[in-house]
């Protein structure tokens, strides 16, 4: 999708140094996605001990198995 915007190019040379993207796309594409995992991170910790009266919940796990060189 194609966007005009308008950004402070010393701001888009310096994002583009601080995260090593080669092109500009590159650079707001990374930027967005750091936002994105941000707002994730910060959703998450705020449900951090909201449910106060919450068990652990027993898991079940099979033993590993070894999936190469069964012959041996």
């Amino acid at each position: 999708m194609k966007k005009t915007l308008n950004i402070d190019a010393d701001l888009l040379t310096e994002a583009k140094n601080a995260c090593g993207a080669a092109t500009d796309t590159e650079t707001i594409r990374q930027g967005l996605e750091s936002l994105i995992r941000r707002a994730a991170y910060e959703r998450l910790a705020a449900l951090m001990g909201s449910e106060p009266c919450a068990i652990d919940v027993p898991r079940r796990r099979e033993a590993p198995t070894r999936k190469f060189n069964q012959d041996r």
